[in-house]
């Protein structure tokens, strides 16, 4: 007897480099779909920076919510959001680390955020393209400022990656690129941004007319400034002004 289209489809997914009769990786779509059930990340770009937010899972109260990472310092001027396998994160952060200091090293000059971003996702590629090996289960959004001004990408697990003004990953991404289409102008301030973020926490987070400053993780890079995190006291008194405005 013949196998039915069913069971010949369905070997279609036991390699990561194996194509479907229709053109399609589905290992590559099954690393899109973790990074679906992440937690959502933003990153805005300002008139005079550019911010990024993370919204974290706290699974239990035992746990202290600093051990949680998302948010990540690649160099003084890089920063990045992760949504995924936290693992993955890790290791693709450790590697651009790296080649942010070999290039300092190398050409005594900070590494461009373009760079940057294309060498992590030609990483995420080849982890598509040999067999042995998964893709990466994490995109990232990642941001900074060079010579070319305020950057703003994100990355996917194919390899993909494309540069905006604004964009959000993880759970609740459409939601949230609704919003930030509609809200989203350029010139606004650092703290009209931040407002904007909190109403997309509020109504695309993970705890939606909600927001626990505890999972929260907020940095903005700007021109002579490193990466610099917000103060749970700086992100209270922001949050309130958002509820008396």
């Amino acid at each position: 007897m013949y196998p039915s289209m069913a069971a010949k489809s369905s070997a279609y997914d036991r390699a990561a480099t194996m194509f479907s009769p229709d053109g399609r990786l589905y290992q590559v779509e099954y690393a899109s779909k973790i990074v679906e059930q992440g937690t959502l990340g933003l990153g805005v770009i300002y008139n005079n920076g550019v911010l990024l937010a993370a919204d974290k899972k706290i699974a239990s109260k035992l746990i202290l919510p600093d051990s949680i990472e998302k948010l990540f310092m690649i160099d003084d001027h890089i920063g990045a959001i992760s949504s995924g396998l936290v693992g993955d994160a890790r290791r693709l952060v450790q590697f651009a680390r790296q080649e942010a200091q070999e290039n300092s090293i190398h050409y005594d000059e900070p590494i461009g955020v373009e760079t940057i971003v294309k060498r992590m996702s030609a990483i995420a590629q080849y982890f598509t393209q040999y067999g042995g090996v998964r893709p990466f289960g994490v995109s990232f959004i990642v941001a900074g400022v060079d010579y070319q001004g305020f950057r703003l990408f994100e990355t996917e697990p194919s390899g993909a990656l494309a540069e905006y003004k604004a964009i959000a990953i993880g759970r609740g991404k459409k939601e949230a690129m609704e919003i930030l289409e509609k809200e989203f102008s350029d010139g606004l301030t650092r703290e009209e941004v931040v407002q904007l973020v909190f109403e997309v926490l509020k109504k695309a987070g993970s705890v939606k007319g909600k927001i626990e400053l505890s999972r929260i993780d907020v940095a903005f890079i700007e021109k002579g400034k490193p990466l610099t995190r917000f103060s749970k006291e700086e992100l209270k008194s922001l949050l309130n002004k958002s509820k008396t405005a």
